[in-house]
């Protein structure tokens, strides 16, 4: 995620001093601003949507509803500060170090908090349609403890390596480009996304087998609302693994054409990361309440 907020990557920054004239403004910065303002009109009101029709969740379980309202906060954290940073995108980076820091570290923590929340939920639908067990050990306060404890221990690094830059005459907020600081930032979000895209598909093939098995679930709107959060977090989230991986390797080999395609291709393929965000909670609220009610009928 540490290319999610910028524009131009490691090779193409300057030391060299300089502002951008009176008026200019990033050309570059577009597209990504482009699609993370899409992200924050879309996101955010859907988002406190979410929150407002808690009381739709009635049917669900006390930790599901805890986890949904978890996953509900934690996008409307991260959707929060997208005005600064479409603003930084167009106009460069015009804020102070510590607002860099802090705000680089509300987005590392709420989308790793968001994507932990949703690899819980995955793990306890799993478990409550192919075990039968209704949820998890810990409580649901106890589940939102631990996992903004994680969230706030993998997004840490983001309060030490993030700094401003010159990038061709345009202040940026992110990480230095030196290997030694890049490979293990590229190597820890790689690790934790690939591990939660493999329990959420996972989870969620095997709960397509039992509904399809049970005459009880056996459901084609059921099928279909799984199959979209399927799809849905596989497809925004596997472009910007996948072009990590690149990243990765061409650190390893010193491929000079793959650093090239990681840093060109990871801004737009981070950014889809926000748009997964914003409408993850609307999936897993639908899908639930239909679910749910589902089951009321039958």
């Amino acid at each position: 995620m540490e290319q999610i907020t910028s524009t131009v990557g490691p090779s193409n920054i300057s030391s060299s001093p300089g502002n951008p004239s009176p008026g200019s403004w990033d050309s570059s910065g577009l597209a990504p601003a482009v699609l993370l303002s899409f992200c924050f009109l879309l996101g955010l009101p859907g988002n406190i949507s979410v929150i407002l029709l808690k009381s739709k969740w009635q049917h669900m379980s006390s930790l599901s509803q805890t986890l949904m309202l978890n996953l509900a906060m934690a996008d409307i954290l991260c959707l929060l500060t997208l005005p600064l940073w479409i603003y930084a995108l167009l106009f460069g980076w015009t804020f102070s170090l510590a607002a860099c820091k802090t705000l680089s570290y509300l987005v590392y923590c709420s989308i790793y908090s968001s994507l932990l929340t949703v690899t819980t939920l995955s793990v306890q639908r799993y478990l409550q349609v192919v075990y039968l067990q209704r949820s998890l050990n810990l409580t649901g306060q106890r589940w939102q403890l631990v996992l903004w404890l994680a969230a706030l221990i993998l997004a840490s690094p983001a309060l030490v390596v993030d700094e401003l830059i010159t990038d061709q005459q345009w202040p940026r907020c992110r990480p230095p480009s030196s290997e030694a600081q890049m490979l293990p930032l590229l190597l820890t979000e790689t690790c934790i996304g690939s591990v939660s895209l493999f329990i959420v598909v996972f989870s969620y093939i095997c709960i397509q087998r039992k509904v399809s098995q049970g005459a009880l679930f056996n459901r084609p709107q059921t099928s279909r609302l799984i199959s979209s959060i399927i799809v849905t977090f596989v497809v925004l989230w596997m472009p910007y693994l996948m072009v990590n991986v690149l990243g990765v390797l061409g650190f390893t080999l010193s491929n000079s054409n793959l650093l090239t395609f990681w840093m060109k291709s990871s801004d737009v393929f981070g950014a889809l990361i926000f748009l997964n965000t914003c409408v993850n909670p609307l999936l897993y609220a639908f899908a639930s309440c239909t679910m749910c009610q589902k089951n009321v009928q039958e």
